[in-house]
């Protein structure tokens, strides 16, 4: 009798414990998924600060006309009225 209960005992341990290690919501499960969360962390934090430069970019060519000019003449290549454009090219 003693024998039995102590039989059934260890087996629901041992059920429970491989349950607490294993399943879906145990012990590896979990440290997988904090693992995945800490790197969606590092992605999201990475696009919150681009973000941040492209905000204040934004407000900047908003808020300066010369900001625009600045953008326009170094991205697009325009000069103004009555300005000289030189392109330099390397020999090689």
């Amino acid at each position: 009798m003693i024998r039995g209960l102590v039989s059934l005992i260890a087996l629901v341990v041992l059920a429970l414990g491989y349950r607490a290690w294993f399943s879906d919501v145990g012990y590896f499960a979990v440290a997988a998924m904090e693992s995945r969360v800490a790197e969606q962390k590092a992605i999201t934090q990475a696009i919150a600060s681009e973000n941040d430069e492209l905000m204040h970019e934004v407000i900047g060519l908003q808020h300066t006309l010369l900001a625009v000019e600045s953008r326009a003449r170094t991205d697009l290549g325009m000069v103004k009225e009555g300005e000289s454009f030189f392109l330099v090219v390397d020999a090689d």
